[in-house]
């Protein structure tokens, strides 16, 4: 039987761990909230081409959700998840309480601006990515990590951690990973647990809107022609659309002809109660 990842829940035993895991070589880093799909999967299978040690965290952020966000019932899955992790090869996984990493009295927040300030996600959800920039700061101050993965799923997040990382020194270098799909295009995510039958069969029209818009760009079309036709596909379809927006692939600000590119199509948008998210290079 092959045998869970070992599992540390307190900095004195993280400490212990990594101190015997970096005698062996570089060490990675794939921060994730648990319920581990396959997209984590291939985190964790790039992370061990990567490095000799992999350590997974696993840790629901409360930081990053607002108080009419899903926190209270987002998936919490750590036996599943440890099941998961067993075949690949982790040598460690740090799941750490909330009461361990916002002790009482914590009163110290990283707030990043530059791609956090680029008015898509910020605009929606404006509490954010102080959240996720705090617990990724903790993160990598904690473990130390050489190397860091993240997916471009979150490829605004994607852009404000590896800034975060420059910009305050931090010692780690972060890595992005294509999206990982499903067959008919829909991103893999923790929160497509949420949708219902029907549901699922509309969600994959976020993907394809993307891919007809990101094809209209490349043969010519004006981008705001190509955005707008993409928006009234997506609206049509049953959702509520947050943005879907043609940005600058490296800095995330707006852009109005492929010629200043590269080009990024970010979207997002809810279907019922379920926010999704997805983005594609043009």
């Amino acid at each position: 039987m092959t045998r869970r990842p070992h599992l540390v829940r307190t900095l004195n035993a993280l400490d212990r761990s990594l101190a015997r895991l970096r005698k062996s070589g570089k060490v990675a880093l794939v921060p994730t909230m648990g319920a581990l799909h396959a997209g984590h999967i291939a985190l964790v299978r790039l992370a061990r081409r990567r490095a000799k040690r992999v350590v997974v965290s696993i840790f629901v952020n409360p930081a990053q959700f607002a108080p009419h966000e899903d926190f209270a019932s987002y998936p919490r899955t750590l036996a599943t998840d440890l099941d998961a992790l067993a075949p690949l090869g982790v040598d460690l996984v740090w799941a750490p309480s909330p009461e361990l990493m916002y002790p009482a009295g914590f009163a110290t927040r990283v707030v990043p601006e530059g791609a956090a300030v680029a008015g898509l996600e910020d605009k929606f959800r404006p509490h954010f990515f102080d959240g996720v920039a705090t617990v990724v700061t903790k993160l990598f101050t904690q473990c130390r990590p050489d190397l860091a993965f993240f997916g471009e799923k979150d490829f605004q997040q994607l852009k404000v951690v590896t800034r975060l990382a420059q910009d305050l020194n931090l010692g780690v270098r972060v890595v992005g990973a294509p999206t990982v799909r499903e067959r008919d295009g829909l991103a893999l995510s923790s929160r497509n647990a949420y949708l219902s039958g029907e549901e699922r069969a509309t969600a994959p029209t976020l993907h394809r809107a993307l891919t007809a818009c990101a094809a209209a760009i490349e043969g010519g079309s004006a981008i705001a022609a190509a955005v707008a036709h993409a928006r009234r596909t997506i609206e049509q379809a049953g959702f509520a659309l947050d943005y879907l927006e043609a940005r600058h692939a490296g800095t995330l600000a707006p852009i109005a002809s492929a010629s200043d590119g590269p080009v990024r199509l970010l979207v997002a948008a809810r279907l019922g109660r379920t926010r999704l998210i997805d983005n594609i290079g043009v």
